[in-house]
């Protein structure tokens, strides 16, 4: 078993690692991280779950050279979700090392995003659209990518973005490493990869090892008009601490939701008919356990790492037969077990078979519900249901807790650089340049993190210390 402290990276980047609870690599850090800090190219087989994203965020971190104001390393990502998700760990991995990475999706401010590229950038991480578009615009500087991380490819050529990643690709410069993770890999994927990768080092993580153990697959064959009262039979046996339950479309996403919020159920929604925002919110109070039960469309299926997921339901059998692996990947994280439910008409025999033939097992029928042990488990469930479900921390709890972000009315207008902030609050007795994270300067107001617990200090001491010569206002900043 090979430890993140053989992987030969920087302190800072251990002392992140440890801090986000991560104690050893999983099976795909261990073959990916030595490679990519070789600088090679990668062509990665691996399912969601297995801990891909810090296999390339760590040495992407690792890589990028912090001096350097315009973007090292840009990753595409198939969702806004994913991107938001993709970002924060990256933020998170680089934090001692003031590693800024920017998440670039449409359906939000293009200006904010625009002010946003005019800081110190390190890694961009973004959807394809959005990032060609600034790209094109000239907001998005490529000039000195080294590296490109294309994130989910299947789902990123199912969601049809293939020309627009090939655009993007054509625009980066030759000279780069390239790194491609994908849950499987179709001819389309294999023949992106020859086209423009080069001489890629093959990785495969081997699904069947990484599945069984962890996750109980079950099917149902159950009228269209008995789906719900089957559901609710179901879900009072099974009793999930955390479920999420998959529909076809965003109106039965809404129908399922209302239904199950009036019986009491604990409920909320996602799907990509809602703002950007909500959708963000709702993610965030399921992540930290605000409710049980996720109704969503398969747009949810990406980007959601939350660990605790007990239970999948497919309420709609997916009609891509890779939905079913990305929908059943939510459930099983991180070493746990979860159980993936699917709810099938006999219409769709099938959809089963082609799922079936896809993961390479048939889904075994599940035993059958009985009225006595819906009574049985209804005590149980009822009390569940109107219990605070615990709440969850996040893996970045620890690591931010010792963080304080200031706020100062000063910046560019008034000549202010990250240097000036540094070499001030460097001098502060008990104070070093260590113990200051990112900077975020912008036209009128900055933004500093200080580190280790220093912010009180730092806060009484800047309230009477000028910066340049320049008094500024300080306080901490609100979220």
């Amino acid at each position: 078993m090979v430890h993140f402290n053989e992987l030969r990276l920087d302190e800072k980047i251990l002392r992140a690692i440890e801090q986000l609870g991560y104690t050893e690599p999983t099976e795909v850090q261990q073959k990916v991280i030595p490679v990519a800090l070789k600088k090679q190219d990668i062509l990665v087989k691996s399912k969601t779950g297995s801990g891909k994203t810090a296999a390339f965020a760590t040495p992407l971190c690792e890589l990028v050279e912090w001096e350097e104001n315009k973007p090292q390393a840009l990753v595409l990502t198939p969702t806004r979700e994913l991107a938001v998700q993709v970002q924060e760990d990256i933020t998170n991995i680089g934090r001692y090392k003031r590693i800024k990475g920017l998440a670039l999706y449409g359906k939000s401010p293009f200006a904010k995003q625009k002010l946003a590229l005019k800081q110190k950038t390190h890694i961009v991480v973004g959807t394809p659209g959005r990032v060609l578009d600034h790209i094109e615009k000239g907001t998005l500087d490529v000039s000195k990518i080294e590296y490109l991380v294309i994130d989910e490819a299947d789902e990123m050529l199912n969601m049809g973005f293939l020309e627009q990643v090939t655009s993007i690709i054509k625009l980066l410069p030759t000279k780069r490493t390239t790194m491609l993770f994908s849950a499987t890999l179709s001819s389309e994927i294999k023949k992106l990869s020859s086209k423009y990768m080069n001489q890629p080092v093959s990785i495969e993580i081997d699904v069947a090892e990484e599945n069984a153990p962890n996750i109980e697959h079950v099917k149902y064959v159950v009228q269209e008009e008995l789906k719900l009262s089957f559901l609710e039979k179901l879900t009072i046996i099974e009793n999930p601490d955390s479920c999420i339950i998959f529909c076809r479309t965003k109106e039965r996403v809404e129908q399922l939701v209302d239904i199950l919020d009036e019986k009491g159920y604990t409920a909320d929604k996602i799907h990509g008919g809602m703002m950007q925002e909500d959708r963000f919110e709702v993610m965030d109070d399921f992540r930290t356990g605000d409710f049980r039960y996720l109704i969503a469309t398969d747009v949810a299926a990406r980007g959601i790492d939350i660990e605790n997921i007990t239970h999948v339901v497919h309420y709609d059998v997916p009609l891509e037969q890779e939905s079913y692996v990305h929908r059943t990947g939510r459930t099983g994280r991180a070493g746990r077990s979860g159980k993936s439910i699917m709810l099938a008409t006999p219409h769709e025999d099938k959809f089963v078979k082609e799922i079936e033939e896809f993961i390479g097992f048939e889904i075994p029928t599940g035993p059958a519900l009985s009225t006595e042990e819906v009574a049985k488990n209804r005590a149980a469930f009822d009390v569940k249901m109107q219990e605070q479900p615990e709440l969850k921390k996040s893996k970045s709890e620890q690591l931010n807790a010792n963080i304080t972000k200031l706020y100062f009315n000063g910046g560019k207008k008034k000549k202010l650089r990250a240097v000036d902030f540094v070499g001030t609050i460097a001098k502060i007795n008990g104070v070093s340049a260590d113990d200051i994270g990112i900077i975020t300067i912008q036209d009128n107001v900055t933004y500093v993190e200080i580190l280790n617990g220093k912010g009180p200090l730092v806060l009484k001491t800047m309230r009477n210390t000028t910066i340049k010569g320049k008094q500024l206002k300080v306080h901490i900043a609100h979220k």
